[in-house]
């Protein structure tokens, strides 16, 4: 069993031990401590300063000179490291020397991350109102203009 799936059955093993059904994280993962799991290790240095500089980077909102609009400056952009594995590096928007390659894969990449999200909610909107009465049922507008 993958620890992604240990860790849902523990958090199922949570709820049932105590009856809760809005569940905070911090008292699943004492009660975890408390069963004998295993403490992760803790985060490399050098990997939380750069998670700290990614935060700060997605973090840079800046204002359209002209539509007075917030942008983001810094985008992430997707790439495979040396190990194959998926990465990323970060571009400024505002930087005349960015390729518009990299911005179109950010934006591409964020895109779908849109798209995926909505299919998700889509499906979990419709399970939630195929187990309930019409008036516990949850409906949203999908139009997402102004």
């Amino acid at each position: 069993m993958s620890k992604l799936h240990e860790r849902q059955r523990l958090i199922r093993h949570y709820k049932e031990q105590t009856g809760e059904t809005e569940i905070d994280m911090h008292k699943v993962a004492e009660f975890a401590i408390k069963m004998g799991w295993p403490l992760p290790k803790p985060a490399d240095p050098k990997e939380l300063l750069a998670k700290q500089f990614t935060d700060a980077a997605r973090q840079d909102i800046r204002q359209d000179t002209e539509s007075k609009r917030p942008y983001r400056a810094y985008h992430a952009v997707p790439t495979q490291n040396k190990n194959g594995q998926l990465s990323f590096w970060w571009i400024d928007i505002d930087d005349p020397n960015t390729k518009p390659q990299s911005f179109r894969k950010s934006a591409v990449r964020r895109r779908e991350q849109m798209i995926d999200d909505g299919v998700q909610l889509s499906l979990d909107l419709d399970h939630w109102n195929s187990q309930r009465p019409e008036k516990e049922q949850v409906h949203l507008p999908w139009d997402l203009t102004l």
